[in-house]
């Protein structure tokens, strides 16, 4: 029972853990290369799965008639665009220092990404509005979408896509796994109630499931830092400044939140990214190397909120 209990209380890090374990076992044990092979085609497939039943289980129990837009989401995203535009600002000033270039620019894949998939079910599990935090998450993701394709293409000259490619295959990405779960559970509600309403009934259902997810993001992350060639020292800056940009963001979300209202879902709004898509970006656009920013920034901000969900369960103890 003090095993289940602590697995319970410490998902998230046992999550990670555990992803970094098994991949690091497949690394340094040749006799495993194999067996690697053939689970690789499996876990490609079971990561988006967990993913749509994550935010399927989690969209079972919004308030469709809650979802509107709130004034902290403004200052969300006000905070947002200012961060890209320092961000920027500093990338042009170091100029043609290449260490430099990279560092910063895997800082922006972590500032531009949009609000995480699953940020409504740790926002569920920490007491806050789902419902508007569903609202900016949808938000966000057009906010990227539109972001992204004016802010990448001057930093590269290798790739030639077009404002309206660009964002459509970001709308594309997201909405495979934010806009499709979101209709289906709307549908749910309206028309199979009995299962919406089971799914609803089991509230750690969909944390669960975002921690198979987890586990898998924490193996891929440890894959791109072990298979990137960059030096020791720029992957250490690299992931240290993604620490302190995802520290930033927490403190000033729930600043914003605090002024405006909802600072739980403020703070998690500003701080918890879509680190899949920021991946993405960073491959598509930028060096390889800068992508190892946001793969280090799913387990800075994960690490944020076990520490967030350790504190909610002391100050709000179950009877």
């Amino acid at each position: 029972m003090n095993i289940i209990r602590f697995l319970k209380d410490w998902t998230l890090p046992v999550a990670i853990a555990l992803g970094a374990t098994v991949y690091l076992l497949f690394y340094y044990v040749p006799q495993l290369d194999g067996l690697g092979n053939r689970l690789g085609p499996v876990i490609d497939v079971i990561f988006p799965v967990t993913v749509f039943l994550t935010l399927l289980a989690t969209f079972c129990k919004v308030d469709f008639h809650q979802m509107r837009p709130h004034r902290w989401h403004i200052g969300v995203l006000a905070a947002q665009v200012l961060l890209v535009v320092s961000n920027l600002g500093i990338i042009f000033l170091v100029g043609d220092d290449l260490d430099q270039q990279l560092i910063w620019q895997g800082v922006l894949t972590c500032t531009i990404a949009p609000s995480a998939s699953a940020a409504p079910v740790v926002t569920g599990k920490l007491g806050g509005n789902i419902n508007t935090m569903t609202t900016f998450t949808v938000i966000s993701a057009l906010a990227s979408a539109l972001m992204i394709p004016l802010v990448f293409p001057p930093l590269t000259s290798t790739v030639h896509l077009t404002f309206f490619e660009t964002f459509l295959i970001i709308l594309q990405k997201v909405s495979m796994v934010l806009l499709l779960p979101l209709v289906l559970g709307w549908l749910m509600q309206h028309y199979v109630k009995a299962v919406c309403r089971r799914i609803a009934s089991m509230p750690n259902l969909s944390f669960y499931l975002w921690g198979v997810s987890l586990t898998i993001v924490a193996g891929v992350t440890v894959k791109n830092i072990l298979h990137s060639n960059a030096p020791l020292w720029l992957l250490t800056a690299i992931a240290a400044l993604s620490f302190v940009v995802c520290f930033v963001q927490f403190g000033i979300g729930r600043a914003i939140g605090r002024h405006l209202g909802e600072e739980i879902c403020s703070g998690q709004a500003l701080f918890q990214k879509n680190t899949s898509l920021a991946i993405w970006v960073a491959y598509l656009y930028l060096h390889p190397v800068a992508s190892v920013g946001a793969g280090c920034y799913v387990l800075w901000q994960n690490i944020i909120n076990s520490a967030e969900l350790w504190h909610y369960r002391r100050t709000h103890p179950t009877p």
